[in-house]
Formats: structure tokens, sequence, C-alpha cells
């Protein structure tokens, strides 16, 4: 059975489609049938006993404000959009009746882009990058030391040969208006130099904007972009720059066009002038499986070809790449693998051989915004020892800092957050269980007279459900504990005609159900007979299902 990603807490807020049983796209006359369905199992008028009038009454006041969202298009363009919260959100009694359910959803999505630039105003974006670039070729000299003076028995040298440091700030001054600060400081083999910049970014319009900015180092520095949107899907960028140094001015354009080609595709074409001039024509390709990448870059005083290509695991959090690059300068062959480890946390290592490059090895670590990069040249000139050396030690490194400290830091990280929501949504939960039990009790009627009509027809019969985390299946008692539930009651009462329809929705949120284990992945077991055979299945919280189905029958052996 696979992991369940539904959100932690999603079962504690009210899902009005789930808690009616029905899609989404549902039409009207849908929700409407699903709120009449269950009006005749929690109306108070159905019931006589003033404990369980009582308790209808709270059911079927929830069963009517679902039903009042959904059948009104106004209300559930704001519920589709953002949920109870958009319902009570103040200002919404100034909106026309007449707005279509679009417009109410662009009106919303106005306030809250409202909101976020005010919220914008009040914070700071800081991004770091740090290079190391670190010389190890001694580790793989193959050179003998042929010379007296020469030490064999030594250790070999490794040193930081240079190092960078990147780090920019931006403060929302308007709505329109961003200012950023950014330095660079960097030192190569003893000689470095930095220098910093001071922009103001002012928008336009939705389509437009332009950037103002100067800055100071190898001279005073004067820097402009545009943007501007053409078309749907069609851009242009301008970045241009002067610099007024101890040998003359200099200047320089980076002029890019973009394109969306179609849905994750994208063509540039850049034009580049400056003491490196180029043309390049690029190609990306992004799914959620795979990104790709295709360039050609026709310049002075070097041209290539490149092709990248990464594969996406999201299962696993992961990334493999690989890419080629080939011109007048020489040939690069580089592969490596990028691992989300942590919410904020991302760690990479690419082997990067070519000619007249030699082997670099390259590891980078990523930190909310700031990151730190360490090229490594192992050697020279492509060697195996040093490409084989420098692809196996990494990994062995990490599988073993991941299994002896990652891991555990992560698991504690995440039995300490289940039981921070346990602990918060404690009484939410005990009122949603006692909702739940008086919601079963209510069905005992409907239950009776439901499971006689389907056993007199040979129809569909629910012998067993558990909801909850389940360790086990095909053997419903092995799993009854506190954090699994019995929702046989439940499940037979949303049969209908020998059918039983479950959305893609937590199943936390059913009428008679609740969720016993806040933070972990739950499923749903069924046993059931059809036609007086013997059926059973597991699904995962959020999975859809439709029975009886053929695959779920148990064969005797």
């Amino acid at each position: 059975m696979e992991e369940d990603n539904s959100e932690p807490n999603s079962s504690l807020e009210d899902d009005y489609y789930a808690f009616l049983n029905v899609s989404r796209d549902a039409p009207t006359d849908e929700i409407t049938n699903a709120y009449r369905r269950l009006s005749r199992l929690y109306h108070p008028d159905k019931h006589v006993d003033p404990a369980n009038k009582r308790e209808a009454e709270i059911i079927f006041n929830k069963t009517k404000k679902a039903y009042e969202v959904l059948k009104d298009p106004h209300k559930r363009a704001i519920y589709d959009s953002v949920g109870i919260k958009g319902l009570e959100t103040d200002g919404w009694e100034i909106i026309q009746r007449s707005k279509t359910p679009q417009e109410i959803r662009e009106e919303y999505e106005r306030l809250a882009r409202q909101r976020e630039e005010r919220r914008l105003q009040q914070r700071t974006n800081p991004k770091g990058n740090i290079t190391i670039n670190i010389n190890a070729t001694d580790l793989f000299n193959r050179y003998g030391y042929d010379l007296d003076y020469d030490m064999p028995n030594s250790y070999p040298a490794i040193e930081v040969s240079g190092m960078a440091i990147n780090q920019s700030i931006e403060a929302p001054l308007t709505s329109r208006n961003t200012s950023s600060i950014s330095g660079h400081l960097s030192t190569h083999n003893g000689t470095g130099q930095g220098t910093i910049n001071l922009t103001n970014r002012y928008t336009l319009s939705e389509k437009s904007w332009v950037e103002l900015g100067g800055g100071a180092g190898a001279g005073p520095l004067l820097l402009f972009k545009a943007f501007r949107t053409l078309y749907r899907r069609t851009f242009a960028q301008m970045d241009t720059f002067v610099l007024f140094g101890n040998n003359g001015i200099r200047t320089g354009i980076d002029a890019t066009m973009g394109v969306n080609l179609d849905s994750g595709s994208m063509g540039y074409l850049t034009w580049r002038t400056g003491s490196s001039s180029s043309m390049t024509t690029s190609f990306v390709k992004d799914t959620e499986t795979y990104n790709t990448n295709v360039s050609v870059v026709f310049g002075v005083p070097h041209s290539h070809l490149s092709f990248a290509f990464a594969w996406k695991r999201k299962e696993t959090k992961m990334k493999i790449r690989t890419s080629i690059k080939i011109g007048t300068a020489g040939l690069t062959i580089e592969y490596g693998a990028e691992k989300k480890v942590s919410e904020q946390s991302t760690v990479a290592a690419a082997m990067a051989v070519g000619v007249p490059t030699g082997v670099i090895l390259k590891l980078r670590l990523t930190r909310a915004s700031q990151t730190f990069i360490f090229p490594i040249q192992l050697c020279d000139e492509p060697l195996p020892s040093p490409v084989f050396y420098g692809t196996v030690v990494p990994l062995v490194i990490f599988a073993v800092v991941k299994r002896f400290i990652v891991d555990p830091i992560v698991n504690e990280q995440a039995q300490a957050e289940k039981k921070r929501q346990k602990d918060t949504y404690k009484s939410r939960m005990a009122e949603k269980r006692k909702e739940a039990v008086a919601a079963v009790n209510l069905m005992s009627v409907a239950f009776a007279r439901i499971r006689s009509e389907e056993e007199s027809r040979r129809g569909l019969v629910i012998i067993s459900a558990l909801y909850g985390k389940l360790t086990s299946q095909g053997d419903p008692g092995a799993d009854l504990s506190d954090e699994v539930i019995d929702v046989t009651i439940p499940i037979q009462c949303l049969v209908k005609d020998s059918k039983l329809v479950i959305y893609e929705s937590t199943k936390s949120q059913l009428p008679g159900f609740y969720d016993p284990c806040v933070g972990e992945d739950k499923f749903l077991y069924i046993q059931y007979l059809f036609h007086n055979q013997l059926h059973q299945t597991t699904i995962q919280d959020n999975e859809p299902l439709r029975i009886p189905r053929q695959s779920h029958r148990v064969v005797a052996t």
C-alpha cells in the first residue's frame, strides 16, 4: 500500500463535498439529492427520543449549512477558492449578487493580493550564495616523484583556491516599488574583488516593470532592466549596464525574448554584447516527471551546443541529472543527483568530466534561501580513478549520513509534529468523535432497512469496514485499536441500489466517521458480500471507491 500524502490537518476541517459525498464538480441536482438523502437520516422530526432529536438537530444543521453553501453558485465559488474562511471574510457583503462565480474568484484573488502586498511590505527576502573552490588535484597526481627533493610519503595537499560570496535582500516600499541591495565578494589565488549594487524595481502594470540601479566595485556602475509581456504567450526582457573603470567605459546589453510554446515548454532567444558577445537559442521543457534543456550558443570567442536532462522522482524527492556540452572550448559531460532531505534542505552532487577542464566534483547544500557550493578539482585530466572515487565516495558518505544522522533527526521531528498536532486538536478530535458516534446511533434504523433490502436481493451487504491506521489486511480483528474505528454502519448506509460510490476526499469527513489518528497515514478496509460472494478491498484515505468490483472477489483456496 502506498503512502497517503494528504494534508495532516485536512481531516479536522469541515469539507462540505466530502460530508455530502459528492464530487467537487457535482451539478446542483446531485447536491440536492445528497442533501435529501442525509435529511431522511438526520432531520429532527424523524426521531422521537429527546436525546436522539438533539443529536439529530446538530448533524442536520451541519448538513443544511453544507447544502446552502454548495447550492448557491456565489457561495460555492468563494468556498471553492478559499474554503470556509472565505465565507467568513469581512467585506463580502459589498460584492454584488449579480457577479458570476468567476468574477467572485477574481475579486477574492484581488483582495488576497492586497493582503499579500501589505505582508510583503513588512518582510525582506534574503538570498545568499557561498562558493568555495577546492583544489584536490594532489590526490590523483599521475606523475611520479622523479626529483630527489620530492617527498612521496607526505600527505597530499588540499587547498582552498578561491571563494565567492553573494548576498541580497529586498524591501517592498509600496505595492509597486521594491528596492534591493546586493553584494559580491570573490577571491582566487590571492586576488580578490568586490561589488555592491542598489536597485529599485517599479511595476508599471501587470504586464511590465522597469528597474534602475547603480553600484560600485571596479568603478561606478549604472544598471537598467525592463520587462514587458508582448502577447499572451510572449515576453521580452532587456538588461544593460555601463561601467566606468580604470580602463575606460564598458557597456553591455542582454536582450531576451521568451515564448510559451505549450504547457511546460518555453523557447528563448538571447542576444548578448560586451566583452563576450553571443547569440543563444534555447528550449526548455518542464513537466512533473522530467526537465529538458537544449541550448545553442554562437559567440566570440567560443560557441557550443549543450543538452541537459533531469528525471524527477516525486515519490523519493530526488532528481537524477545528466548533461553534455560540446563546443570550441572543449567537451564536458556531467551527471549527478539532487535530494530533498527536509522541508527546507536540499543536497546535490555532480561529477563533471571534460577536456580541458579535467575532473570536478560539485557539491551543493541549500538551506532555505542560503546555498553553499563546493566545486572540488580532483584532476586536471579526465582519468578513470578520480571519476570512480568522485562518484562512489559521495554516495557512500551520503548513505551513511542519511542513515545515522539525517533519518533519525527527521523521524524525531515528524513524531514531535504528530504529537503537537494531536495535542493541539485534542478537543477538536473529541468533538468530532462525539459527532460521529451520534451519527452512527441515528443511522441504526436506516442501517437495518438498507441491509435487509440488500440481503433480500442478494445485493451489496457490508460485512465489515474499518478506517484508520491499518497494519494488516484480510484480518479485521487484528487492526482494532484506538487508531482504528469500525465504520460498518456508515458504509452500509451509503449503499444505494447495490452500489457504493465514495468520491476522492478524506473519508474522515463522511457522516459517522472521524480521524482516529491525526497526522498518520489512514486507509479504509471493506469486506462485503455481493451475490453471496465474499469480496474485500483496502484503499488510501483520499482514494475514490466504487464497488462492487470483480477484482475484489476473494477466491477460496
